[in-house]
C-alpha cells in the first residue's frame, strides 16, 4: 500500500538469504547490515529479532533442518527395504560438495559450541538427536527383519553418524581428493563389512 509501512520479509526468505550468505562468507564475515540490504531489512530489525549473529546461525541452521527433517521422514517412510531407505539416509547426510549450505552452518555452529550456552547446546542436541534416532530405528528394523547383522542399533548408529560426520566434514571443507563418489564408497564398503555381511 502506498504511504503504508514496508512489511517486513516472510521468515522463509531472510533464513534462506542468511544461509545462503554464510555459505558464501562465513558466520564472521557476514554483517547484518549486508543480511539487511540483502532482503529489505534494517540491521535494527534483524537485531531485535535475532539478539546476535549466534542466534542467528542457530535459528537458520534449525530451519535448514525442519526441511531435511521433512524429507529424511518422507524417505524412511517409503516401501523399500532397510537397505535401500539405509542409502537413502546415509545420501541425505552426506554433504553434496565444497561449501554445500547445510554443512557450512553445521561447521560453523560446531566452531561455536565450546562457547556456547546452554540453550543452545540443547538446541543443537535436538537436532542431532533427530537424526540418531531415525537411524536407531532403522538400524533395528533391519535387524529384526534379517537384513542386518545382530548389531546394537543405538551403539552401531553412533559409531556410523561418527564416520559419517568426519568424512562429510572432508568433503565440505573441499579437503583434496575427498568428493561426495568417494565418501559414499568409503560408506558403502564399510557397511557392507560391519552390517550387512552374514545377514
Amino acid at each position: 500500500m502506498a504511504g503504508g509501512r514496508r512489511q517486513a520479509p516472510p521468515r522463509e526468505d531472510v533464513l534462506a538469504a542468511a544461509m545462503a550468505m554464510i555459505a558464501e562468507r562465513g558466520l564472521e564475515r557476514l554483517t547484518m547490515a549486508a543480511l539487511g540490504h540483502e532482503v529489505g531489512m534494517s540491521s535494527g530489525h534483524l537485531v531485535y529479532y535475532f539478539r546476535s549473529k549466534d542466534e542467528l546461525l542457530l535459528r537458520t541452521l534449525e530451519w535448514s533442518e525442519e526441511r531435511l527433517g521433512a524429507e529424511r521422514s518422507r524417505l524412511l517412510a517409503r516401501p523399500a527395504t532397510a537397505r535401500e531407505r539405509l542409502d537413502a539416509y546415509v545420501g541425505l547426510y552426506v554433504p553434496d560438495g565444497h561449501r554445500d549450505p547445510h554443512w557450512t552452518l553445521w561447521l560453523e555452529v560446531w566452531n561455536r559450541s565450546q562457547n556456547a550456552d546452554a540453550d543452545a547446546r540443547d538446541r543443537q542436541a535436538a537436532i542431532e538427536g533427530a537424526w540418531h534416532r531415525d537411524l536407531v530405528a532403522l538400524l533395528a528394523e533391519g535387524v529384526s527383519h534379517g537384513e542386518f547383522r545382530r548389531v546394537d542399533p543405538d551403539r552401531y548408529a553412533a559409531r556410523l553418524r561418527a564416520l559419517l560426520d568426519g568424512l562429510s566434514i572432508h568433503v565440505a571443507i573441499g579437503l583434496r581428493g575427498a568428493d561426495r563418489p568417494q565418501v559414499l564408497g568409503h560408506v558403502r564398503e564399510f557397511l557392507a563389512e560391519t552390517l550387512l555381511a552374514d545377514a
